[in-house]
């Protein structure tokens, strides 16, 4: 290791639920990290699994401890979900850095070592990392190009508001005085948009550690894809309701996506209505073009990592879109109402 760090202890966090058929990959990725092992600790927690995932992680304990690495079981007494599985693996966190990651990430060998890089500048108390992946199916394939637009943008900010728990690092203090994640969150959606955002609210920067890079298991096909973009403007809203500055700009969604969302549902308005009214079918011819054009930033800049996605994504946007509406339209009577976080 030829980088220098500040930082002196580090604590990773990964929440586990029904990981036994490839959390092994992830947690011997964790040994194979650049930086010297003494340097951090590893806690896992297994949140009640069904299947075996803690006995995996139990048997994978003393190969840690040959490597060098402190690595230590928690058992959860019931399933709570990751947002209170990851504060319950902080709260036996020493280091003065906690990092989250996730039971279905490889990391690469130097991820640790770069995660922990921005926090050399002291005023930076939290940080975020960066998805690859070795997937070829078509929903895998438009994740991750979608993830590379987000990443292009973050790039080009001096600090972010978005800390994503697959890859997340906070001082262990700030996390503290945050309380952790919103464990009101019942799954692994926009609870770290929530965090990140209080985070950001509360003074405190965050940086972007585009070399930090892990690989995922993106949703395979489109439909999953689109089953899990209707999750994610459904709480995307409800986090809206407390933060509602960040519905106009946040440092990861790009300002075409919001105008997309509008596009779409007026073109299968108008589509619909044209069967009553023809001309409104004139209409639907603007709007479609008018989505085209807004999809030609992402055009451009994923022509160079996936050319085929890149021809194709003005279709696959136009799916993006309108299961994020869907999910947004559900939302709205919760967001609505008093105590939206309340089931």
């Amino acid at each position: 290791m030829n980088k220098q760090l500040s930082v002196t202890s580090v604590s990773i966090v990964m929440p586990a639920y029904n990981a036994a058929d490839y959390i092994t990959v992830g947690l011997q990725s964790l040994l194979d990290q650049s930086i010297k092992p003494e340097l951090y600790e590893v806690i896992i927690v297994d949140d009640c699994s069904t299947d075996n995932t803690a006995d995996v992680i139990e048997a994978f304990v003393p190969i840690a401890a040959a490597a060098g690495v402190s690595m230590k079981l928690i058992r959860q007494p019931q399933n709570g979900g990751p947002a209170k599985a990851r504060n319950r693996g902080a709260q036996d966190a020493t280091g003065d850095v906690i990092i989250f990651t996730d039971s279905d990430c490889e990391l690469t060998p130097d991820w640790l070592l770069n995660m922990l890089i921005p926090f050399n500048d002291p005023e930076i108390d939290a940080a975020k990392g960066a998805y690859l992946t070795r997937q070829t199916e078509w929903g895998a394939r438009f994740a991750q190009v979608e993830f590379e637009e987000r990443y292009r943008m973050l790039e080009a900010a001096d600090t972010v508001d978005v800390v994503f728990s697959y890859s997340a690092a906070f001082r262990r203090p700030v996390f503290a005085a945050l309380d952790g994640f919103d464990t009101r969150f019942p799954v692994a959606d926009n609870e770290d948009t929530d965090l990140s955002w209080r985070l950001v609210e509360a003074g405190h920067k965050a940086a972007f550690a585009p070399d930090a890079k892990l690989y995922h298991r993106h949703p395979a096909s489109l439909w999953t894809y689109y089953r899990k973009k209707v999750s994610r403007g459904y709480w995307r809203v409800i986090v809206y309701r407390r933060f509602p500055g960040k519905a106009i700009k946040d440092s990861y969604t790009p300002q075409s996506l919001k105008l997309q969302i509008l596009l779409a549902f007026l073109i299968i308005m108008t589509l619909i209505s044209g069967l009553v009214f023809p001309v409104m079918w004139v209409a639907s011819g603007v709007l479609i073009l008018g989505f085209i054009a807004s999809t030609i930033n992402f055009v451009t800049g994923s022509w160079k990592s996936d050319p085929l996605i890149a021809i194709l994504s003005p279709v696959l946007l136009f799916g993006r879109a309108l299961a994020l509406g869907l999910g947004i339209v559900q939302a709205i009577p919760r967001a609505l109402s008093r105590d939206p976080m309340k089931p």
